[in-house]
């Protein structure tokens, strides 16, 4: 890991703030804040590894997706696990984010969902926002207890 100067530093917070501000949203269930999170030519590539990967091509459609996705939990909490950023430029920057989903389905039963997701962020106007995520489903707990083996590196 590179050392970082004051403007780096300022990048890194900036970019674990969005981080964290996504976990806070999607928990709230702000849809609208969601979107603002995401540049407009975001995409979100899904691998539940139950079900054939999919990717959701803009801001809107991935909120749409993740609206309709809790509409079956009565409790829906996401959690930061743990988040690395690494700056790749002025104004880009990767990471990986490790989440558990905690939830309790309107007919009683409370499940987690592990997963990981590999970012790309930009920053522009001031502003860092999410450019591109890759989701990998980890692990879940439920009726049927589920672990995947770790994903491949991105290429």
């Amino acid at each position: 890991m590179r050392e970082l100067d004051g403007a780096g530093t300022r990048s890194v917070v900036a970019v674990q703030r969005l981080q964290a501000a996504y976990g806070d949203a999607v928990t709230r269930r702000a849809w609208q804040e969601v979107v603002a999170l995401f540049t407009a030519e975001a995409s979100v590539h899904i691998d539940t590894r139950t079900r054939p990967a999919f990717t959701l091509a803009d801001p809107q459609a991935i909120a749409t997706f993740i609206e309709q996705s809790l509409e079956g939990f009565a409790f829906f909490e996401f959690a930061i696990l743990n988040a690395v950023v690494e700056l790749t430029g002025e104004t880009t920057a990767n990471g990986r984010v490790y989440i558990c989903e905690l939830r309790h389905d309107h007919a009683g039963e409370w499940t987690q969902a592990y997963g990981l997701y590999r970012d790309r962020y930009r920053r522009s106007d001031g502003h860092w926002r999410i450019a591109d995520r890759r989701y990998t489903s980890l692990a879940r707990t439920g009726a049927r207890v589920e672990s995947f083996v770790f994903p491949d590196p991105p290429h």
